[in-house]
């Protein structure tokens, strides 16, 4: 059916993959380095090639441009046991028509292997992404990840539209982040949107903006997440919750590519990537009539899954240690987990997946008492999420045995550590909002929790405006309904 040519150190990898494909009915040569690789193609003339990343003499996949300057069109598979979303980002950024994991499933590589001579002479060999450290978006190497990694991996280079499907906490706002940032807006800004956050009455005039005067108490002008994320990314969050009269609005500007602001006649183009996310089933909405189909469809051109954390186990460990180095980061104490804490968190359901984990680590971050995080301790806090008042209290009862029993005291010595560890030098810059960030974010979900999710109670025990909790919890990430299980 086709020349194939596959080059890997591995021989085990050679031979199983070289048996694959001959039963497939391809002509198949094998190679161990890239030198050997430049002889192939002397002499067998591959219609495709497969590749690893990593041979003895050479990167493979810094080789993949010029292999294709010398044969435009020639679709190139990487096969790579460094399975991060970076290697998928830079395989698709090289040109390479296909990215699979290690260990791979010979059945699909043989899919791709076909699926790549059937497109050979449609493959873009000149498409280029921009680049980034992924690894400051999404954290993980199991197979359950893979496909989210080559996914994004292809869409970064265009601007159809994502709907990012997933259960809540399961890091739908930082797939969206990784779309932007390694795509050809990142120059431009990334607006996040929650609508179940905004009322119902403000959403039109939240994303498209107003007049003065256009209604009660519009006093100025004021642009909407349209405008602002003018030659960016918008983000459309929990979009299943957006209420019919938004979303025809909202599907006429998709077609239209324009839109007015409340109380305005002037057409303003909307320059932006959407990315809508929802935790719901919108199939389900559509039948049911609460979600408009052609909206549906007209967001629903690229969709991407993304696994709950319960189906990626293999990252657990991971992601729990990343969120401690980042909680030192950000000024907590710096913990470390022992084996049997590891595998404790591994064997637990998260049912907040990946947010749950995130909130478990800093939690342990502040409580724990040695260096060291134990099974034991892990055990005592795994699926136990407390009151805001009991966390509170528990979050109190460590800075008194830290501090000579004064809150204040304590959050000076966490702040004297911090700067004592860039002696003689100073931290990074904007450390009032970092830090203030630090402890704003607890001091909501404690504010939260504490009056039932009620806005307007939590807003008056803050001693905040409503708009400004409202808009801080969205800033932060909380959920706006937060609380309200804990007091049933």
């Amino acid at each position: 059916m086709g020349k194939i040519l596959v080059v890997d150190d591995d021989a085990a990898i050679r031979m199983v993959v070289s048996e694959a494909l001959r039963r497939d009915g391809h002509d198949v040569m094998v190679a161990e380095t890239a030198a050997e690789q430049v002889l192939a193609f002397a002499s067998f003339k591959p219609e495709l090639l497969i590749t690893d990343v990593v041979l003895p003499d050479a990167d493979g996949l810094d080789l993949v441009p010029d292999i294709l300057r010398a044969h435009p069109g020639l679709p190139v598979i990487v096969i790579s046991a460094q399975n991060t979303l970076s290697t998928a980002v830079r395989a698709t950024e090289k040109g390479a028509f296909d990215y699979l994991p290690k260990p791979f499933d010979l059945d699909e590589l043989c899919a791709a292997v076909r699926e790549g001579l059937r497109k050979s002479s449609r493959l873009d060999a000149g498409v280029q992404v921009a680049t980034a450290d992924a690894s400051a978006h999404l954290v993980g190497r199991s197979a359950a990840m893979q496909d989210v990694y080559r996914t994004i991996a292809r869409v970064v280079q265009n601007d159809l539209g994502v709907l990012i499907l997933g259960e809540s906490g399961t890091g739908k706002e930082l797939v969206a982040r990784a779309i932007h940032d390694l795509g050809n807006r990142k120059s431009g800004p990334f607006v996040a949107v929650n609508m179940a956050a905004i009322p119902r009455e403000l959403i039109e005039a939240e994303l498209f903006g107003h007049e003065r005067g256009a209604f009660t108490g519009a006093a100025n002008r004021v642009a909407g997440r349209f405008e602002q994320a003018a030659r960016g990314t918008l983000f459309l969050d929990e979009i299943g919750d957006m209420p019919m009269e938004a979303q025809t609005r909202l599907l006429r500007v998709l077609q239209a590519g324009e839109f007015t602001t409340v109380g305005g006649n002037r057409l303003i183009k909307a320059n932006v990537r959407i990315v809508a996310a929802t935790n719901k089933n919108l199939l389900s909405l559509v039948e049911s009539g609460v979600f408009r189909e052609d909206l549906y469809y007209r967001l629903n051109i690229i969709p991407i899954d993304l696994p709950p954390l319960r189906g990626r186990r293999d990252d657990v460990a991971a992601l729990a240690r990343h969120f401690l180095s980042r909680a030192a980061e950000e000024g907590l104490p710096l913990k470390r987990l022992l084996p049997d804490a590891e595998d404790r968190l591994t064997a637990h359901e998260w049912p907040g997946n990946v947010r749950e984990l995130e909130n478990l680590m800093r939690r342990l971050a502040v409580l724990a008492r040695d260096d060291m995080i134990s099974g034991e301790l892990v055990a005592q806090h795994i699926g136990q999420p407390q009151s805001g008042a009991a966390q509170s209290a528990a979050v109190a009862a460590r800075f008194s045995d830290n501090a000579g029993g004064s809150l204040s005291l304590a959050v000076q010595q966490q702040v004297d550590d911090y700067f004592q560890r860039y002696r003689p030098g100073l931290p990074p810059a904007d450390l009032y909002h970092r830090l203030l960030a630090t402890f704003e974010a607890p001091l909501m979900r404690a504010a939260m929790e504490a009056t039932g999710g009620n806005q307007i109670k939590a807003s008056a025990l803050l001693g905040l405006n409503r708009n400004t909790l409202r808009k801080k919890l969205g800033d932060l990430g909380i959920d706006p309904n937060h609380g309200r299980q804990s007091r049933h």
